[in-house]
């Protein structure tokens, strides 16, 4: 005959944490933290997004060029508008997809994390928490990462500040560039990712610098020779390529002559240059280099310690738990229930043994533990509610959390009462035996 209790019908908690109550609105939001399941597409756009934005930002660097012109007998600085116009366009649909993202934080119910102690907590719903909590933590962040500073910056002050100083283009770009790329790097969130987008903005970098270096030899030359053949520094900006007095400069200067071609002498037959800044560019290199893999080594190392070691730890135990039923000879479907058992406990704590850590900690830290974590749930029974805080303390301090999975038997009819069970999440089905037969009732937590 099939005895009478409370049956648990889903996985639930009989845990003592405090429970918040869920804060509502008449607006709903448009989705919750934590909710896997719900994300769908979306998290997967708005990530491709970010890496858009990631790699698009060091393309910038290779805007400025250098325009030969008559077998290198004469030259000029050049911004490539065709790929300026490619660039900022990625650039600008990863801005609107990131704007997009931070107008949905400000509609997304998030966890209290007051009520992070045992399960999935207490969602806040009303938008003006959110709204508070996402401005005082990550928004100012998101907004400087939502910045379109380098379209800014190539299309309207460029234009405004360009004169006779060629270079001017290439010390913004390096400025604003890598200045608005540090925030995004935030998102690169993987080692070989990181490798990536490092190796993608040294190459940038080195192409940038070394368009640098061109027109400061230029302009070195050029200052040379300003007294005899009248060079002027705008003659080395492509704008005035046809210009009169720069047709007839070109024809009698030697500026074009006395600069090498090669950007750079690193990892080609020249001979090694003395020049400072390309020397610490190669340093750079190569610290950032040995930055990168310590830091890499040390994630793995990490990640293998943390997860290697619980794991193992649960395959011990769990191979442990199956000798020990097979030598019961335990029934199947009592091995299920304790299996299951195991894996519900292991997803609700992930090995993390929360009594042994309590252990360790003072007497009067773990009460204040206990108390923020038990005190409102306590207070909500009436009989509770009107005792002094010292009583209270007391009852908290003997609190215990448990785990009760499907088709757990919590109390049986007829058994004496010996503890209070506090129900925060899950389906309880109670059943009783009257005069008229059995009645049954099904209620959510």
């Amino acid at each position: 005959m099939r005895k009478k209790g409370i049956l648990m019908r889903k996985m639930g908690f009989t845990a003592l944490k405090k429970q918040l109550p869920v804060y509502k609105n008449s607006k709903t939001p448009w989705k919750s933290e934590g909710g896997y399941g719900e994300k769908g597409p979306k998290i997967w756009i708005f990530l491709c997004s970010c890496l858009v934005a990631l790699f698009v930002d060091p393309l910038f660097f290779y805007l400025p060029s250098v325009l030969n012109q008559g077998s290198g007998t004469s030259s000029c600085m050049h911004i490539d508008l065709n790929l300026g116009i490619i660039v900022t366009c990625f650039r600008t649909l990863a801005d609107v997809l990131y704007l997009l993202h931070v107008l949905i934080k400000f509609r997304t119910a998030y966890v209290s994390p007051r009520s992070r102690v045992f399960g999935k907590g207490e969602l806040v719903m009303d938008l003006d928490q959110i709204a508070k909590r996402y401005l005082r933590s990550e928004f100012f962040i998101d907004a400087i990462a939502a910045l379109p500073l380098p379209q800014i910056v190539i299309w309207t002050i460029l234009p405004a500040i360009r004169s006779s100083h060629a270079d001017h283009t290439n010390n913004a770009l390096i400025l604003i560039v890598l200045l608005h790329h540090k925030d995004s790097l935030a998102g690169a969130a993987y080692n070989l990712l990181l490798y990536m987008l490092a190796s993608h903005v040294l190459g940038a970098s080195w192409y940038v610098l070394s368009i640098q270096r061109h027109a400061t030899c230029w302009k070195s030359a050029c200052t040379v020779e300003m007294n005899t053949t009248s060079c002027s520094l705008g003659f080395l900006d492509c704008s005035a390529l046809y210009h009169s007095d720069r047709v007839k400069w070109v024809n009698s200067t030697h500026v074009f002559r006395r600069c090498n071609p090669d950007l750079s002498s690193y990892g080609q037959t020249l001979a090694t240059s003395t020049f400072i800044g390309e020397t610490l560019f190669a340093i750079l290199i190569a610290i950032f280099g040995l930055v990168l893999f310590a830091h890499l080594i040390g994630n793995m190392q990490t990640y293998l310690q943390s997860i290697t070691v619980r794991l193992e730890e649960w395959r011990l135990k769990r191979r442990d738990t199956e000798e020990w039923m097979r030598h019961r000879q335990l029934p199947q479907d009592l091995q299920q229930r304790i299996r299951r058992f195991t894996q519900y406990k292991w997803l609700a704590t992930r090995g993390v043994n929360e009594e042994s850590i309590l252990r360790g900690l003072p007497t009067d830290l773990c009460r204040d533990i206990q108390r923020h974590l038990c005190l409102d749930l306590v207070r909500r029974v009436p009989f509770f509610s009107q005792m002094d805080s010292q009583l209270l303390d007391a009852i908290c301090e003997r609190l215990v959390s448990s785990l009760s999975t499907q088709g757990t038997y919590i109390v049986r009819e007829g058994d004496p009462v010996t503890e209070m069970l506090f129900i925060i999440r899950g389906t309880l089905e109670s059943s009783t035996t009257t005069e008229g037969g059995q009645d049954s009732s099904t209620r959510p937590y």
